[in-house]
């Protein structure tokens, strides 16, 4: 189901803080990074797709990126290396 861009940026839904290393599974509209992350794994309905959305994904994504999932899609699971990032239900 596509999600209006106002209703994302404002997040509407709700926000989950994830401040650990323990993989997180659920959907999310999107991803913003609190402080500096570096992604284990950042999954939609293709797989791992951490490529897809960060050139280098060794490299940390610095704080105050927001990260969304192409067209229609969610995440679905998230496990930080790494970091702090807030979900966007």
């Amino acid at each position: 189901m596509a999600t209006q861009p106002l209703t994302i940026l404002a997040a509407m839904q709700g926000t989950y803080v994830i401040n650990d290393t323990n993989a997180w599974a659920g959907t999310c509209d999107g991803v913003y990074t609190l402080t500096d992350t570096v992604f284990n794994v950042l999954t939609d309905s293709d797989g791992n797709v951490k490529g897809d959305y960060i050139s280098t994904a060794t490299n940390a994504v610095p704080a105050g990126c927001l990260i969304r999932p192409l067209g229609d899609a969610q995440f679905t699971s998230i496990d930080l290396t790494s970091g702090e990032v807030a979900l966007i239900l």
